[in-house]
């Protein structure tokens, strides 16, 4: 199936699913976008009819004959503002606030209808492809929306999956990559030392966006910056920056004299990060590895005042 259809079948399965098919909202008297009307109202307060179809992309027309049914049956009431008295002000009332909180009730048991067979491990995939779907769509993606932790059970073996996955599939990189990976994280947990050492997760949409790590390296005085990654969906937020920064700030604060990275000449757009976070290139090598002939590249950033790196 092309991406269109699979699109399409999931709609239509979901559609079906959750009942939106039905004439009636959750075997009421209301119609769907008549629920979200009474949503919007009983949880942003009063607002202008022009507001409310901004928030729902609603019809101008069909909103303003929801309101007036509302109206006639006391469900709203509706006020001319005191500042700008051409606008309309909509609110519910007592009677339209009980309407909402059943209509919330049957939805609320709805989906726990729905959840309840499935268990937590079933609940947390559901959740979370849920948040990247709407994480990937969402067109209101902006930098404060992104978290930044320290890494909790379960994310270092995430971040050694989505590197493998996502290396293979935008440089070709084989299997053999997932194993460095692995190698690497498995050596910074099992030396971890929290004073000279520290690690960042990225958080956006309620799912890991990206990754980095600060390890100390053969000579105490030099920082080593290990394995940034940023989830393709969440590449214009500035996430790649950030981390660097955050990797960067915290080796001077720990007293380190320099920090070095080592990449492969094929990730442009990590190399541009370094490199504007003031990163020099010192050396680079052929090699063949993870199944590709690649050109690995040594950068190194001076932390001391005039420093310069090494040649």
């Amino acid at each position: 199936m092309s991406a269109v259809d699979e699109f399409r079948s999931f709609n239509r399965f979901f559609t079906r699913e959750i009942g939106l098919l039905d004439k009636h909202l959750l075997a009421s008297d209301y119609t769907l976008a008549e629920g979200r009307v009474l949503y919007e109202l009983a949880n942003n307060g009063e607002q202008t009819a022009a507001d409310l179809g901004r928030s729902l992309q609603m019809d101008k027309a069909h909103l303003s004959r929801i309101v007036a049914r509302f109206e006639k049956r006391k469900l709203v009431r509706v006020r001319a503002s005191s500042t700008h008295g051409r606008q309309r002000l909509i609110a519910l009332t007592p009677a339209g606030q009980e309407v909402f909180s059943g209509l919330n009730r049957r939805s609320q048991l709805q989906i726990e209808r729905i959840l309840a067979p499935l268990n937590d491990n079933e609940r947390g995939r559901l959740i979370s492809s849920m948040r990247q779907i709407r994480s990937i769509i969402d067109t209101d993606q902006t930098p404060d929306k992104v978290t930044y932790r320290s890494p909790r059970p379960g994310d270092l073996g995430w971040v050694i999956h989505r590197q493998a996955v996502l290396y293979h599939e935008e440089y070709g990189l084989d299997w053999t990559y997932e194993a460095l990976v692995a190698e690497i994280l498995s050596k910074f947990v099992t030396t971890f030392e929290p004073a000279r050492e520290a690690a960042w997760i990225a958080e956006y949409a309620g799912s890991i966006a990206g990754s980095i790590f600060l390890v100390q390296s053969d000579d105490s005085m030099v920082a080593q910056l290990r394995l940034l990654y940023v989830e393709p969906s969440a590449r214009c937020l500035g996430i790649g920056r950030t981390l660097v920064a955050m990797c960067i700030d915290r080796a001077r604060e720990l007293g380190y004299h320099k920090i070095k990275l080592w990449t492969n000449d094929i990730l442009i757009s990590a190399r541009r990060i370094y490199e504007a976070a003031g990163f020099q290139l010192v050396d680079e090598e052929k090699h063949h590895s993870f199944g590709q002939d690649l050109v690995g590249q040594t950068w190194v950033l001076d932390l001391r005042p005039g420093g310069a790196p090494d040649k």
